[in-house]
This record gives structure tokens, C-alpha cells and sequence, in this order.
């Protein structure tokens, strides 16, 4: 083979591989593969174990950054570091409540979620899925998610509240959030 050609296929073997990335099939691939290769066997197809797991569980999962970000504490990371906040006996058992019933909202919320989830799942899976039926379920989904990360978001509001404006300032500086 000539140098010419040599230097042609490399070429070109080098632009199919840029145009055609790993997850993408070229069209010369012989087994096109999934993104979603392995997730078929999930109980609910949209989420895994460990997502369900987390919104069960009332995670936070960022929902709360838009407060967290900009000097909005959050009441599990005020209680962390009450020493150094010097807070008082109440303020801890503000935080302390605040948190629970966060936590209760969230966790009846995400649970709710990952039930609507599993109907989606459900309809498709038994071949039942309409329009109608699909819109109505991710709507509810949407809300679900939209009433979670409220609930995030107001309780650093309502922590916040608690607080004294030195208290504030130090929180930030403790979570490398200083501005």
C-alpha cells in the first residue's frame, strides 16, 4: 500500500471516529448499543435503585443551591456546625424541628413520586400508554418535583429567619460559600 493511501485512511479513520463517538453507532457498526443498555431490567425504568432510594429518603440532591449559594442556610448543615454558629439552645431546637418536618414533607412527597413513576412505568410496559394517560402522569411527576424542591428551597427561607446576620456570614465562610 502506498504512503498516499496509508495516510488517507488514517485520515479519514480518525474523522469517522470524531464524527462517530463510542456511544454512537457508525454506520459501519454491526451491533448498535443502547445508552440505556443494562436499564431494562430496572423495576422502574426511569429510575434506578439508588434514584428511587433518594427521593424516598428526601434527599436534597441540590435542589436547595439557589438559597445554599446565596447565604440561605440550610437547617442540616446549620445543626452540623452549631458550635462554631454559637447557637442557642433554642435555635438548635428550631433547626432540629424545622428539619424533621421538612424531611416528613419531602420523604411523602418523593414517595408519592416514585409511585406515579412506577404507574408510567406500568402503562408502557403494558402496552396501555395513551397520550392522555402519559401527560397526565408526567404532570403529576412535574409537580411532585416542583412541590420537593420548593419545600427545600422554603425551609432554608425559614432556617434563615432564625438567624442572626453574624450567624449567616459565619455559616458561609464555614461551607466555603463566602461572598
Amino acid at each position: 500500500m502506498n504512503k498516499s493511501l496509508v495516510l488517507l485512511t488514517l485520515v479519514l479513520g480518525s474523522q469517522a471516529s470524531a464524527q462517530y463517538p463510542a456511544h454512537i453507532p457508525s454506520a459501519n457498526s454491526h451491533q448498535p448499543k443502547s445508552t440505556y443498555a443494562g436499564e431494562e431490567s430496572r423495576e422502574i425504568k426511569a429510575l434506578s435503585a439508588q434514584e428511587q432510594r433518594a427521593w424516598i429518603e428526601g434527599q436534597g440532591a441540590g435542589f436547595a443551591k439557589a438559597a445554599e449559594l446565596n447565604s440561605y442556610p440550610g437547617p442540616m448543615h446549620v445543626l452540623e456546625h452549631a458550635q462554631q454558629l454559637e447557637l442557642t439552645t433554642s435555635q438548635q431546637t428550631e433547626a432540629r424541628a424545622l428539619m424533621e418536618a421538612h424531611k416528613l414533607q419531602v420523604r411523602a412527597l418523593g414517595a408519592e413520586l416514585v409511585e406515579t413513576e412506577r404507574q408510567l412505568d406500568q402503562l408502557f410496559r403494558t402496552k396501555r400508554a395513551t397520550a392522555a394517560t402519559v401527560t397526565g402522569l408526567t404532570q403529576q411527576i412535574g409537580t411532585l418535583q416542583a412541590r420537593i424542591r420548593a419545600s427545600h428551597l422554603n425551609t432554608h427561607l425559614d432556617q434563615t429567619a432564625m438567624l442572626r446576620p453574624g450567624q449567616i456570614a459565619a455559616y458561609d465562610r464555614l461551607r466555603g460559600c463566602r461572598h
